[in-house]
């Protein structure tokens, strides 16, 4: 990659990585989860949908995208955060992602995995293994659970858009966002209650508000078209191991804005979680080098292990 676009994939990495302490700040201001991710979603639609034009796809792939990769992984990972999931720790489970990707691939698509993923795959469990086992008592076990749901929906995700082989990220990632907000406000409802759901909307304060507008507007729509953009250049085994500057960003980030310090356990296993995606993302030598694809028939592909955060 260039050093310009090396910047740039250093760039939207930071975003995300911040992201979750945005997140964070959006719940402290007592706006329920799932009602926070559904305005997010809302924010996110409006006003893209009238400007980038729907995608390639059946209806049904688009609405499955929109189920795992957006309403499942975010109402999950939004509600370990509420659970009490400090976001650098949130940041680095939800790299379980990549793992999840391939072993699901895997199974359904009968990608056979290579001997690098499949030890990529050892570490990253034997490293989740070491954070839930050696996690603070800060930390409910509710919320990391959660959050590897998250992971997981996000994981499932990712396979349905590589099978549907839509060629605008961008362009899925907003059309899908359309099946977020109506489940969530209607499970908030039930969940937390309707007048809950009510005045929060009402008095949402201006955490919340700043909060939305940046998860939307930054981290969904700049930080992912920027992103997308790099994938219609490069290989993704060279885009996509950026991403891995998010956890640490987002534990720097909450431990200085927020007093959240990791203990030891969480820094070795989230070490060995990343250590594992680096090596499961690490291109096979019967692969060669990565060099840009100049192709003019080459579009940016929502990649299996892409970002959606």
């Amino acid at each position: 990659m260039s050093a310009r676009h090396s910047l740039l994939a250093v760039l939207v990495a930071t975003i995300w990585g911040f992201n979750f302490v945005v997140i964070e700040w959006g719940l402290d201001d007592g706006v329920p989860p799932l009602l926070f991710v559904a305005l997010r979603f809302v924010a996110v639609v409006l006003p893209a949908a009238f400007f980038v034009p729907r995608p390639q796809a059946p209806a049904r792939t688009v609405v499955a995208v929109g189920l795992f990769m957006s309403l499942g992984q975010f109402g999950f990972l939004y509600t370990a955060m509420d659970a009490g999931m400090p976001p650098g720790l949130a940041a680095l489970v939800l790299q379980a992602q990549v793992l999840f990707t391939v072993v699901i691939a895997a199974l359904w698509l009968g990608e056979r995995p290579t001997a690098g993923q499949l030890a990529g795959v050892g570490l990253g469990a034997a490293g989740l293994v070491v954070v839930g086992v050696g996690r603070g008592g800060h930390i409910p076990l509710a919320a990391l659970l959660l959050c590897l749901a998250g992971a997981l929906s996000w994981g499932v995700g990712n396979v349905v858009a590589r099978r549907a082989g839509v060629r605008s990220g961008l362009s899925m990632a907003v059309w899908s966002s359309l099946v977020v907000p109506v489940p969530l406000v209607v499970l908030s409802c039930l969940l937390d209650g309707p007048g809950v759901v009510a005045d929060a909307t009402l008095h949402l304060g201006w955490h919340a508000i700043v909060s939305t507008l940046y998860t939307a507007g930054l981290a969904s729509l700049v930080g992912y078209s920027i992103f997308n953009g790099l994938l219609a250049r490069y290989p993704a085994s060279s885009v996509v191991p950026f991403i891995l500057i998010a956890p640490p960003v987002a534990m720097i980030s909450a431990w200085a804005l927020l007093g959240q310090v990791p203990n030891i356990a969480e820094l070795a296993g989230g070490l060995v979680v990343l250590t594992g995606v680096l090596v499961a993302l690490r291109p096979s030598r019967a692969g060669g080098p990565a060099v840009p694809d100049t192709r003019p028939d080459r579009f940016p592909q929502h990649s299996a292990v892409g970002p959606r955060i």
